[in-house]
C-alpha cells in the first residue's frame, strides 16, 4: 500500500495534505571551511526514498541566501518531493572556482546524506535562479566537479535553469561590452569578465555550453526564462541549440508578462504558466527515471 502511494505522487504529482507536508532542518554544515557551508531540508513528513530537488540561489555570485526559496519547499514537498538549498560562498571573497566547488561538496553532502532525510540519492533534479541558473547548468554539464565529490552524472534526473544569462560567457561579456561601447558608457569594474578570472580561457571553462556533450549522462533541461528579456533570451536559446544538438532531451519556455525576479518568485502559485511547464517536466523525469 505503502508503494502505491509513493508512486501515484511520482506519476500524478497529486498534491498531498499540505498539514502533513513539511519538516524541515536548517543550516546543516555540509563542510567545515566557512559559515556558508550550510544547507536546508524540507521533507514531507514521513518521507522516504522521495526524489531530490537540488536548489541553488542568485545574487550575482556576491550575494543571497538559501533562505531565499519563498514556496517552493511546500510546492515540492506537496508533490513528493525532497528540497534541498543551499548556500556556497561568495565573490570577492572566494574565487569563481572555489565557489563552484562549494556548490558541488553540497550536492555531494546531499548524495550521501539525503537517505536518511527520506531522499533518494539516485534522483536529484538541480535547480537555480539567475546565478544559481548558471551554476546548476554547469554542474550538470561539467562532470568534473561532481566527480571529485563521489557523485556519479547518472543521478541527475533533471536540470533547471532559471533565468540565467552566462550559459555562454564570451558571448554575454562580448555583447555586455559592446553594448555599453555604443552608448558610451564606462565598461563595468566587476561584471562578469572580472567576476569569472579575466582570462578568456576561463570564461570559455565556466560556460556550460562548453561542456555539453554526448554519451555523459548529461540530464535533461527545462530552461526557464523571461520572454521579453534579451539576455537571457539569447542565453536560454544558446544553450538550447547545443543541448539538442548533442541530442539532450531540452525544452526552452520563455515566460510573458514577467521579470527575472518574478519568474523565480512565481514558481509554485497556481496558474502561473512556468509552474505548469516545471510540473509537466517533473512528471515526464520522475516517470522515466522511477
Amino acid at each position: 500500500m505503502k508503494t502505491k502511494l509513493v508512486l501515484l505522487l511520482l506519476f500524478s504529482m497529486v498534491p498531498i495534505n499540505p498539514a502533513n507536508a513539511q519538516n524541515s532542518k536548517l543550516n546543516i554544515p555540509y563542510g567545515n571551511a566557512h559559515e556558508r557551508q550550510v544547507l536546508d531540508i524540507y521533507a514531507p513528513k514521513n518521507a522516504e526514498n522521495l526524489p531530490v530537488v537540488f536548489w541553488i540561489h542568485g545574487g550575482g555570485w556576491q550575494v543571497g541566501d538559501k533562505s531565499d526559496v519563498q514556496i517552493k519547499p511546500k510546492w515540492f514537498n506537496e508533490r513528493g518531493l525532497v528540497f534541498v538549498s543551499t548556500n556556497y560562498r561568495l565573490l570577492p571573497h572566494v574565487k569563481m572556482d572555489t565557489l563552484v566547488r562549494d556548490v558541488a561538496k553540497s550536492l555531494g553532502w546531499v548524495h550521501k546524506n539525503v537517505a536518511k532525510h527520506g531522499g533518494d540519492p539516485s534522483r536529484v533534479l538541480v535547480m537555480g535562479h539567475s546565478a544559481g541558473a548558471q551554476l546548476a547548468a554547469l554542474l550538470c554539464t561539467d562532470d568534473r566537479y561532481l566527480k571529485a565529490e563521489g557523485v556519479p552524472f547518472n543521478v541527475l534526473k533533471g536540470c533547471v535553469p532559471v533565468d540565467g544569462d552566462t550559459y555562454d560567457l564570451p558571448k554575454i561579456i562580448m555583447t555586455a561590452e559592446f553594448r555599453q561601447m555604443v552608448y558610451g558608457k564606462p565598461l563595468p569594474t566587476f561584471g562578469h569578465r572580472q567576476k569569472f578570472g579575466n582570462d578568456p580561457k576561463k570564461h570559455v571553462d565556466f560556460s556550460a555550453v562548453t561542456h555539453v556533450a554526448n554519451n555523459k549522462d548529461i540530464p535533461p533541461f527545462l530552461i526557464l526564462h523571461v520572454a521579453g528579456h534579451p539576455d537571457t533570451s539569447a542565453q536560454a536559446r544558446r544553450l538550447g541549440e547545443v543541448l539538442k544538438q548533442a541530442e539532450i532531451p531540452v525544452q526552452v519556455f520563455g515566460g510573458r508578462d514577467t521579470t527575472h525576479n518574478q519568474l523565480n518568485e512565481d514558481l509554485g502559485k497556481p496558474n502561473d504558466t512556468a509552474t505548469k511547464e516545471l510540473r509537466k517536466f517533473l512528471e515526464r523525469q520522475l516517470k522515466n527515471n522511477n
